[in-house]
């Protein structure tokens, strides 16, 4: 049975601009940085499995044969986002924190799990979903 989910790469084009964007907007904490990959906390995780973001140069080499990149070829990724989970009560503060960082907010509702959502695009397109649990979604 699997536990959670440890961990998310992001190949980059630039991560000087990708690490700062993480940190500023969301409040990630930079753990390791390396030449050409930082790795950021995103919460605790489980049994001392700390859960990460980590962003890695695109030149670095992968033991996937890697796929051709463009700027929004859809046919050629298999990234279609990553969400974070935040709390229901924060939810508005997050929407306004976002929006001061001039990022456009799309928000969502997915009554059949009980999530709400918000969706922002990182500096390389990347989409990413803020999501709480709302209970009274399901009733």
């Amino acid at each position: 049975m699997l536990l959670g989910l440890g961990e998310v790469v992001l190949r980059v084009r630039d991560l000087d601009t990708m690490q700062r964007f993480y940190q500023d907007v969301f409040g990630l904490e930079l753990l390791r940085r390396f030449e050409r990959m930082a790795f950021l906390k995103v919460a605790a995780g489980r049994a001392g499995h700390t859960t990460i973001l980590a962003l890695f140069d695109q030149g670095l080499p992968t033991p996937i044969p890697p796929l051709p990149r463009s700027e929004a070829d859809v046919e050629r990724t298999t990234l279609h986002h990553f969400a974070l989970e935040i709390r229901r009560e924060e939810q508005t503060a997050w929407r306004a924190r976002l929006e001061a960082h001039g990022l456009a907010v799309t928000a969502a509702e997915h009554a059949w799990i009980g999530w709400r959502s918000l969706y922002v695009a990182d500096p390389e397109g990347n989409v990413v979903e803020l999501v709480c649990h709302d209970p009274d979604l399901t009733r």
